[in-house]
């Protein structure tokens, strides 16, 4: 890894502005001190690589993935998380080159499971966990961004091609409300033990929210939940919609969570639900998309040349199993569900990676790499 020199910290921070090596915001300067002893807490040699990121191809070193964990306001704690998110997010399946060129918004939604949640600087799951406020949540899913930025090669209107873009390119992470929750861990749901570890991964929009007030004692409150998360999920103008593939991930609060549980459905059951009831009709597809509409009609297998009536319903997801259903944020009137991109060869496919605690060693002393 390259060094650069500046007379002063000051110095040193404009000319990672200058370089594009930041994400906007000012960042804690890697000096090659700093980046050494983010490197000794996770236990790696720094020449052992961890994937490969595009669109640039750069090789993701520990090394060089600690510079951005140390840029990003990252402690000790935080690596094992940030190592195993660059790990995940660098697999074949996740198509992060194309993920990254793309000129949809996505980004990657950061979710940890498991007690990495808490061993790891305390990762938010109530209140406000997707925003302000939470060192841990901010620093981490920083630190994947800006490894993107600088091992990936991602660079706005060159190489990073996203229209607008939306905040969670700063920062996407947050940890699931295990304790309080319906649902098993969801790192369960992809073969690990509860008391593992883990971050599942998918490419996402920002937040929708999806208001609902009822009353947890009716039975029928169910019924009502589960449909108004589907039409957000139907949303027509989502690439879920008209590409329909993908991943949508449903982020319940715990007042919602409450209406599952009180209904007796499992995960796979809203998994379930939702998939069926998350439609839409032939006739606005053939309205707001005809070409679209006939590219569905030869996804399913269907005569092209055949009449489908108006008010027939197309699902916008073929899998359930790539709904992710978590419960995190705190108690009232919203869920969120995030829309995906759902393009790239692997069709924005969901991705995750053990999180070794073992691994990381602890440095005496070593409270802050500020200093």
């Amino acid at each position: 890894m390259s060094l650069l020199e500046a007379a002063s910290e000051h110095d040193a921070l404009e000319r990672l502005h200058e370089l594009g090596c930041t994400d906007g915001l000012p960042v804690v300067i890697p000096t090659a001190e700093r980046v050494a002893r983010m490197v000794l807490s996770t236990g790696y040699e720094p020449d052992l690589v961890l994937g490969v990121m595009g669109p640039l191809h750069g090789a993701a070193t520990i090394e060089k993935v600690c510079a951005a964990a140390v840029m990003a306001g990252c402690l000790p704690d935080h690596i094992p998380v940030v190592v195993a998110a660059v790990q995940a997010v660098c697999q074949p399946e996740f198509d992060l080159t194309e993920m990254q060129a793309t000129t949809h918004c996505t980004a990657p939604l950061m979710i940890v499971c498991g007690p990495a949640r808490h061993a790891c600087g305390g990762i938010a799951s109530g209140f406000g966990a997707m925003g302000p406020g939470h060192r841990a949540n901010a620093s981490i899913g920083r630190a994947l961004r800006l490894a993107m930025i600088n091992i990936g090669g991602a660079r706005p209107g060159s190489s990073d091609m996203a229209l607008h873009g939306h905040p969670g390119k700063f920062t996407y992470c947050v940890a699931e409300d295990e304790e309080n929750s319906p649902f098993p861990g969801l790192h369960t749901t992809f073969g690990y033990e509860a008391d593992e570890s883990a971050v599942i991964i998918t490419g996402a929009e920002a937040p929708h929210s999806t208001f609902f007030t009822g009353d947890r004692d009716d039975p029928a409150s169910v019924e009502a939940l589960l449909d108004v998360i589907a039409l957000v999920m139907a949303n027509p103008g989502s690439n879920n919609v008209h590409l329909r593939n993908g991943a949508i991930t449903v982020m319940m609060n715990p007042d919602h969570s409450e209406v599952i549980k009180r209904a007796g459905l499992s995960r796979q059951d809203v998994q379930a639900e939702l998939a069926s009831r998350a439609t839409i009709s032939v006739g606005t597809m053939r309205r707001i998309s005809p070409t679209f509409y006939s590219q569905t009609l030869q996804d399913d297998a269907v005569d092209s040349n055949s009449e489908a009536a108006d008010d027939d319903l197309i699902h916008i997801l073929k899998d359930p199993n790539r709904i992710l259903v978590l419960q995190a944020g705190g108690s009232g009137l919203y869920t969120m569900v995030m829309p995906s991109w759902c393009a790239g060869p692997h069709q924005n496919a969901i991705v995750h990676q053990g999180i070794d605690l073992d691994q990381a060693c602890e440095i005496p002393g070593m409270n802050d790499l500020t200093s």
